[in-house]
């Protein structure tokens, strides 16, 4: 029941804006819990680097003293990767074209992310 109510976030926040190419709720330990993933990419791979990612990211916040760290943007040559907690327990992965409007994606990640943490 968890699982298909994510799943319904994430199929909206993917609907918002076709820059939005994919999206993941995944446990803080790197475990999937609910995705919405083109065919043929990895959701083991994905949860297991979004997490290793946010925790690199929150270590170096705190050691640099940037405060609590809000999300994680890697840019490459194919699109953006954008994580940001949901919670405390959850992690809100997103995959992006290279052209996004990354200002409209902040606003509706945020949103999607508050939305999750709720339900968790």
């Amino acid at each position: 029941m968890k699982a298909e109510m994510l799943i319904s976030v994430l199929t909206d926040l993917n609907g918002t804006t076709a820059d939005i190419e994919a999206s993941g709720v995944i446990s803080t330990d790197g475990l999937i819990m609910a995705s919405v993933l083109p065919a043929g990419m990895d959701e083991d791979r994905v949860g297991a680097m979004s997490a290793a990612m946010l925790s690199l990211g929150d270590r170096t916040a705190q050691e640099l003293n940037r405060g609590n760290l809000e999300q994680v943007l890697i840019k490459g040559a194919k699109g953006y990767v954008l994580m940001t907690y949901a919670g405390n327990e959850a992690v809100l992965t997103i995959l992006a074209k290279p052209n996004a409007k990354l200002g409209l994606i902040f606003l509706d990640v945020k949103r999607a992310a508050a939305s999750i943490s709720e339900m968790i």
